[in-house]
């Protein structure tokens, strides 16, 4: 390493050790003390280091903390003050997921792989606290830094992927030990509330139960579905139903070895189930040393129904809900409704009542479960404000009425309460995506996405989890990082259709190549060629290369689609639809799709509405409104990188040669690479990119 390296590092060191202890010193505070920009210190420290800046000052005050540790008689509370974190609890996170244990085994642990680089002990009256013991620990903790970032360069390199402390579980489905087959919701029902209980520590990563299901009638082994879904342990388990006693057998299981680790048969009266519930739970994160702090703890040992009966009812429904098919939902229903009827305060039953309604109208143009939906969303909240299910509940009660902004701080709620929720993770991704416009953030659920089912082997659900990364990244305009995560959403499933549409449009946002773009998306068609979101953009491939013939050939098929299952997705394409229609000749339908576009945009609250309003007005060739329009978008956040290419649209043929629209355009433009580069900032600091 350079000289220049070894004292940049060596004083951005000493700095982070002057200010240890205080807690909001972080990367804006550095920067300044440096006299530096934070996006230059940034890109000078991940240069040197291959590390976000947040994560070397994390590492010095860990780094010191074990120092501190294994040196003074300080306890964990203490040390954890001196090193500048405000909450114990993150401190115990932070150092197991750093060490592979907690700090309170720092003292008796043998020196590892990781302990071999932390500073050798200083003498008591040295720490922490005087000048001069400040400038000697300065020195060595170059001396560690240079070592881990050394070790970083070289494992990561070396090795496939990086090496992780994070726990990871996964909970296999049940077996029902019954001849009796009508005990499955019982024993699914158990495992599905043994998933949950876990899914509320925040210290675990927890493996959803989609990507688990298919090993039910799947014979493989622990190593081989440790290394498929990329996880530590499993939990396996069977039971039955017999008279007023459940009998349950829980072990948990190291993936890699096979081995067991610990296990426990269960047999209680059917009225403990929710002690049962709890105890499992508990049992198990004590056996994989995961922490959980008291809110966790309280969330886990939550009763949600002093009524066996109503519970049974729910967990009926609650296996019918999973199903998702338009009979099992509308039967999941009246499950819930007879749980309510027994218990009028359970909570969790209205919540799935209001999903199950919200589920049942979420394709429908004629929506019918508003009402429904928001009763026993409200119905939820008022008997479990703090349930991660009840918030889910009122989050989709706004986004059935449209109204987004509402809906995201009930669903980053619900994350608080329940980290592990791949569907809480889908909502926001899907809310940032479309709704409302933030790069950052759509970037960020989608990776959280992926993190919770990343690894799971061939499952399509990882696969679609990738594609949702890929297209929040390309979005944003890291076509590059785009590209590689859609090959990964392709390894994962190679017949995914969506999947292999987003790649090309990568690939065209690279090369601008319509001609090209079309084919590949009509060979893409030729997997299933009942694909209606295909179809409709070959349809606007052909019109954006005006012709419009071809292009009908394709929009006619798709039309026929929506209008049999009654679908009305893409209203913001019914203005092109609505010109091919009369380009054929079909004056009159053609007609009817740009009323309904223009409809549409009156109702649209999005940033978007004055970009259609710009294409709206430049179809009428109405070029000081569209001008005047696109100057206001020009004005917006957020908006992605397909707007860039809005001249590409033949509507845009009247006005896109005017100065006064080209300079908007370029104003567009040059907005969306600013908020890249923030976004790339904000990335960077957080470690994801």
């Amino acid at each position: 390493m350079p000289v220049s390296d070894n004292d940049f590092l060596r004083e951005i060191t000493a700095l982070i050790e002057e200010n240890i202890a205080d807690e909001q010193f972080g990367v804006s505070e550095l920067a300044g003390k440096m006299n530096m920009s934070r996006s230059n210190l940034l890109r000078k420290v991940k240069k040197h280091t291959d590390s976000p800046v947040n994560q070397l000052i994390r590492e010095v005050r860990l780094q010191r903390g074990m120092e501190l540790l294994r040196t003074t008689a300080l306890n964990v509370s203490e040390v954890s003050d001196q090193v500048g974190f405000g909450s114990v609890s993150y401190f115990i996170k932070c150092f197991r997921e750093y060490y592979g244990y907690p700090p309170g085994e720092a003292g008796k642990r043998a020196a590892d792989t990781d302990a071999a680089v932390v500073v050798p002990p200083v003498p008591l009256e040295h720490a922490p606290g005087s000048w001069s013991s400040r400038l000697r620990w300065g020195g060595l903790a170059l001396i560690v830094v240079i070592a881990l970032v050394l070790m970083r360069y070289y494992v990561w390199r070396g090795s496939a992927a990086k090496p992780s402390y994070e726990k990871s579980i996964a909970v296999l489905p049940f077996k029902n030990d019954s001849g009796d087959s009508t005990n499955l919701y019982l024993i699914n029902g158990l495992m599905e509330s043994t998933l949950n209980n876990l899914q509320k520590i925040r210290d675990l990563r927890v493996i959803s139960r989609t990507s688990t299901e298919k090993y039910r009638h799947m014979a493989k082994s622990i190593p081989e579905m440790a290394r498929e879904l990329n996880v530590q342990y499993f939990i396996e388990g069977s039971g039955q139903k017999v008279g007023d006693q459940i009998l349950l057998n829980i072990q948990l299981i190291e993936g890699t070895t096979d081995k067991h680790l610990w296990s426990r048969q269960y047999k209680r009266e059917a009225k403990d189930i929710f002690a049962l519930q709890q105890e499992i739970a508990h049992s198990i994160a004590k056996e994989i040393q995961v922490f959980i702090t008291p809110e966790e703890a309280e969330q886990i040992e939550k009763i949600p129904t002093e009524d066996l009966e109503a519970y049974d009812q729910y967990m009926k429904g609650g296996e019918l809900l999973y199903e998702g098919s338009t009979e099992s939902l509308q039967k999941s229903i009246a499950f819930f409704q007879n749980a309510i009827q027994r218990d009028p305060r359970f909570a969790k039953a209205y919540a799935a009542a209001a999903i199950a309604y919200y589920y049942l109208d979420l394709f429908q143009i004629n929506k019918k479960y508003g009402k429904e939906i928001s009763e026993y969303a409200d119905k939820a909240l008022l008997y479990d404000e703090k349930s991660a299910e009840s918030l889910i509940a009122k989050a989709l009660y706004f986004m059935h009425k449209k109204e987004y902004k509402d809906a995201a701080p009930y669903l980053e709620k619900a994350l608080e309460y329940n980290p592990n929720s791949g569907v809480v993770a889908h909502f926001l991704s899907e809310l940032y995506n479309g709704y409302l416009p933030n790069a950052a953030k759509y970037i960020e659920y989608a990776l959280l996405g992926v993190r919770i089912d990343g690894g799971s082997g061939d499952s399509s659900t990882v696969s679609y989890k990738y594609l949702h990364l890929s297209n929040a990244l390309m979005q944003a305009g890291f076509l590059d990082e785009a590209l590689e995560y859609i090959d990964k959403s392709l390894a994962y499933k190679p017949d995914n259709p969506f999947s292999g549409y987003l790649r090309i449009y990568i690939l065209y946002a690279r090369n601008e190549d319509l001609p090209g773009t079309c084919t590949a998306l009509v060979k893409e068609l030729k997997k299933d060629t009942t694909n209606f979101i295909m179809l409709q953009e070959i349809g606007k491939m052909y019109y954006f290369m005006r012709n419009y013939a071809e292009a009908y050939k394709y929009y006619k098929r798709y039309i026929a689609i929506a209008e049999e299952k009654q679908l009305d997705i893409f209203k913001h394409e019914n203005l092109k639809i609505g010109i091919v229609l009369q380009h054929v000749g079909q004056e009159e339908k053609g007609r009817a799709y740009i009323d309904a576009f223009t409809r549409y945009v009156e109702t649209d609250s999005s940033i978007y509405r004055h970009a259609s309003l710009a294409a709206y007005y430049s179809y009428l060739g109405n070029a000081p409104k569209a001008i005047e329009h696109m100057k206001l978008f020009a004005k917006e956040q957020d908006y992605q990188y397909w707007i860039l290419f809005f001249t590409v649209d033949p509507i845009a043929d009247s006005v896109k040669d005017l100065p006064e629209f080209r300079k908007a355009m370029q104003q567009v433009r040059d907005r969306f690479w600013e908020n890249h580069k923030k976004v790339r900032a904000t990335l960077e600091e957080k470690g994801l990119l």
